[in-house]
């Protein structure tokens, strides 16, 4: 019987040994990682500064993707650049791959700055009265949808979701109107 219970603790030391291992691999890597989090952070956060917008970047260097906000869609509204809006419901996961794969991806690889995209909230919990008054300025009935516009106009409306090649395709064609 003694045999039987010093297994059964020795058992138990290993498996509290190699947790605490797990653990402490896990704490160190996900604190390497910070680092470059940070880096990254603080050149988008010069990138906006550089741009005249306040509001948090969500991708992109040279063109960048915004969290609605309305001094910002004002301030690109006004200018001659490209707006994307991307309307996003955080309840949709179509929106929430589509957003994380496809359409921030390709802000990421666009080298113009004559593009601003922003991701507006979309019937939600988060959605602002600001936000609710551009989905009725704007017709939009399903989040996803996406809108263009250039020079005040709206020039494409489309509630399909798209690829990475299409955004680039979209964005490009669009910039040479």
């Amino acid at each position: 019987m003694k045999i039987s219970t010093n297994r059964g603790a020795s058992s138990i030391v290993v498996l509290i040994v190699v947790v605490i291992a797990i653990a402490a691999t896990l704490f160190f890597i996900n604190k390497q990682n910070a680092q470059p989090e940070e880096i990254s952070g603080v050149l988008k956060d010069a990138v906006v500064s550089e741009a005249g917008y306040v509001g948090e970047v969500l991708a992109g260097t040279s063109s960048l993707v915004l969290d609605f906000n309305q001094v910002d869609y004002d301030k690109a509204i006004e200018s001659d650049k490209l707006v994307v809006l991307y309307f996003f419901a955080t309840w949709c996961p179509i929106c929430i791959v589509e957003v994380e794969n496809e359409l921030f991806p390709a802000f990421d690889e666009l080298t113009t700055d004559q593009v601003v995209g922003f991701r507006i909230n979309f019937n939600d919990t988060s959605t602002s009265d600001e936000e609710k008054a551009l989905a009725r300025e704007f017709g939009i009935a399903f989040q996803h949808t996406k809108v263009f516009v250039k020079n005040g106009e709206r020039i494409l409306k489309t509630p399909e979701s798209w690829e990475k090649a299409q955004y680039l395709e979209e964005i490009n064609g669009a910039l040479s109107l």
